[in-house]
């Protein structure tokens, strides 16, 4: 054991850092795009506080249509878009654009089920009391599901975490091409072990985080 941590200790200690930074600099960029479109999906839903239900049924597509595409074939389908924006299709921060693109709809549709958990009649109430739009959503509908956006934000980072695996085969780092260039090109079983242990020990920790923030955000554990 000593020995193995001697020789790929720091490689794995680099890996698991460029991990971290794909994840959730992608993240971060995601909700930045996704928040907007589940708030939206949401609004403008028949009965919401903003009625359009021909452009959610357009808006509707277009998620789901970014959704369907398989990484991948995304990563792939975009790289001279990535070339041109970050000046290379290599490397973690090349990575960033794939990745925030592909989970950008997913967390869309994310926020757009918790919203929707929240009663009406605490919408109702709010408009009675003269909340504009902006209000109702800022202060009631995002504020009322912190609970469930911090779970949903858990299954987006593991997500995310799940993509930077894929995103190493084809050279962008962190521990998914560790595991494809010792693991798999030079079989090196061990090496591909302590990669999966490095991103399982990820998951639970990221689970575990998230879990515990959204009881303490919950009113109703108070």
């Amino acid at each position: 054991m000593g020995a193995f941590l001697t020789e790929y200790g720091s490689l794995l200690w680099a890996g698991t850092l460029e991990t971290l930074y794909m994840t959730l600099v992608s993240a971060f960029f995601a909700y930045v795009l996704g928040l907007p479109m589940g708030v939206v999906l949401t609004i403008t839903k028949p009965g919401g506080i903003a009625p359009a239900p021909r452009f959610n049924a357009v808006f509707g597509w277009v998620v789901n249509i970014l959704r369907s595409l398989p990484f991948i074939i995304l990563m792939f389908f975009i790289i001279p878009f990535t070339r041109a924006l970050v000046g290379t299709s290599i490397g973690a921060t090349a990575a960033l654009v794939p990745l925030t693109i592909s989970a950008a709809p997913f967390i869309a549709r994310m926020v757009e089920q918790s919203l929707e958990e929240i009663d009406h009649g605490v919408l109702e109430a709010a408009q009675c009391m003269g909340a504009t739009k902006w209000q109702i959503v800022t202060r009631v509908l995002l504020v009322e599901s912190v609970p469930s956006l911090l779970r949903g934000l858990s299954i987006s980072l593991i997500t995310i975490l799940g993509y930077t695996a894929i995103t190493g085969s084809v050279g962008a780092g962190g521990l998914g091409n560790i595991a494809f260039r010792y693991g798999y090109q030079r079989y090196q079983t061990t090496v591909m072990y302590a990669t999966v242990v490095l991103l399982i020990l990820l998951v639970c920790i990221i689970q575990i985080f998230f879990d515990r923030l959204a009881r303490r955000a919950d009113k109703r554990n108070k």
